[in-house]
């Protein structure tokens, strides 16, 4: 019950920010997903099955918000999160370089993700189109953003845990 109110807080100022100011921030086509942001954040800091229902609730809002399907972006962001929370036992407590390119990753493999079921569904436009104008610059703003936002959101939602880190070598 503890990192329940927590996810719950981030994810709802998540919502607000991406409904009030995620349009109106876009540069060109890109739109920021500040809930993709906070659901792969919750994933890295507490693991894959709370990453996989804050994945899926934050998508479920997200389809919600926007004129798409409904339930496409939940299941491509509860994969992605789970995927993704699967390395939370190795976060560096202090490290920043780790999780910003994992959340990169995953930003741009959710984007293609969400491009390929929207085609699927006959919703979306050219794949290709898609990807140059749309996923890979909302890929890179949103990292761009978790640059800034991750070290404050991470602290806010983890638990008193022991870290791993990994050796050094030589």
């Amino acid at each position: 019950m503890n990192k329940v109110v927590p996810a719950v807080l981030a994810i709802a100022a998540a919502t607000l920010l991406q409904a009030l100011l995620g349009p109106a921030i876009a540069i060109g086509g890109a739109i920021p997903n500040f809930l993709l942001i906070v659901a792969i954040t919750l994933a890295l800091v507490q693991g894959p099955v709370s990453g996989a229902v804050a994945g899926f609730a934050a998508g479920l809002i997200f389809d919600l918000l926007n004129t798409g399907p409904v339930g496409a972006m939940a299941l491509v962001l509860a994969v992605t999160c789970w995927l993704a929370g699967l390395l939370f036992q190795h976060m560096f407590a202090e490290g920043w370089l780790l999780p910003l390119t994992v959340l990169g990753a995953a930003s741009f493999a959710a984007g293609v993700a969400y491009s390929v079921i929207l085609l699927l569904l006959g919703e979306g436009e050219s794949f290709w189109l898609s990807m140059l104008t749309i996923t890979l610059p909302g890929a890179v703003y949103n990292t761009a953003l978790a640059l800034l936002v991750y070290p404050w959101l991470a602290r806010f939602l983890r638990q008193e845990r022991p870290v791993q880190t990994f050796r050094r070598l030589a």
